[in-house]
């Protein structure tokens, strides 16, 4: 986990500054680059367990990293800084677009497979949501970080995805052993404590970018990479591996994680702002999470 972290926030650092060399709009920095590479570790862990036929640990730890981000990390950072404003139609846009991944996850998951059309369905849906965004919520350019040395920033990036891979494949059988040793299926540990793991990189990114009052950047990292788990994380595995997912996301879990997303879309929406209330109700709305426990 210590490897994977350490890889993934020099991965995103060495990003933004490929971002800003190559002038990429700050929204598309947040939203879309950074996003991807703090969850890069959740796109690793859609691939390589699905390529060991462990498509549960895929779902469970995308759907999970989710809720995560969008109540716990959240949370953190809402009750660590004083308040501060959001983009009510940028929040409303992304939220609305994370619940039609998930709701797209799971019709797909009805059958217990996710076939190769469904991850390439979910990938293309990320995209789409991604235009329109952009288009809603289009700006000035104004690059937040700065960066001078492409080739050397291209290497580290490289080098972090690496590292990011092999901490990855370490964590994906470290939960399997968890799973055996307690006797708790792959799903359960993926959906509450890998997931954990894998946003620590939007934890860590996301209160550096407001420490440096670079408000936008955070609230893109923390959405942008809700929406890329609902959609390509759980869709990138299965578009190289077919694969089943045997004792995945109950009903219940199902319904509670909507119905957190929504609750966290409209409370950003309607009071336009990240402060001491959101915190503590995206707290509460995590730590409710843990009776799907006992349904499950």
């Amino acid at each position: 986990m210590v490897l994977l972290t350490f890889s993934s926030s020099k991965t995103v650092d060495h990003s933004v500054a490929l971002a800003c060399n190559w002038n990429v709009p700050p929204i598309l920095i947040g939203l879309v680059l950074v996003s991807i590479g703090t969850d890069f570790p959740e796109i690793m862990n859609s691939i390589i367990s699905s390529s060991l036929g462990q498509g549960s640990i895929n779902v469970g730890a995308s759907i999970g990293s989710v809720l995560v981000q969008l109540t716990l990390v959240l949370g953190i950072i809402a009750l660590s800084f004083k308040h501060f404003e959001v983009n009510k139609q940028e929040v409303f846009a992304i939220g609305i677009f994370t619940l039609f991944g998930l709701l797209l996850s799971f019709f797909f998951l009805e059958d217990g497979v996710i076939s190769r059309f469904d991850g390439f369905f979910l990938i293309i849906s990320w995209l789409f949501f991604i235009l329109i965004i952009r288009t809603i919520t289009k700006k000035d350019f104004s690059c937040p970080l700065g960066g001078k040395r492409s080739g050397f920033n291209a290497v580290i990036v490289i080098l972090g995805f690496v590292g990011v891979g092999v901490g990855t494949y370490m964590v994906i059988n470290s939960v399997l052993e968890i799973a055996r040793i307690f006797n708790v299926s792959e799903f359960i540990v993926s959906f509450f404590v890998a997931s954990i793991g894998t946003s620590l990189p939007e934890l860590a990114v996301t209160l550096t970018a407001l420490r440096k009052r670079q408000t936008e950047l955070a609230i893109g990292d923390v959405m942008g990479s809700s929406l890329l788990d609902a959609t390509i994380s759980i869709g990138i595995g299965p578009l190289l591996f077919p694969t089943l997912v045997s004792g995945g996301p109950t009903i219940a879990t199902w319904f509670y994680l909507i119905f957190g997303v929504l609750i966290v879309t409209l409370l950003l929406s309607f009071r336009g702002k990240v402060d001491k209330k959101v915190g503590i109700i995206c707290l509460g709305i995590y730590l409710l999470s843990y009776s799907l426990l006992f349904l499950s």
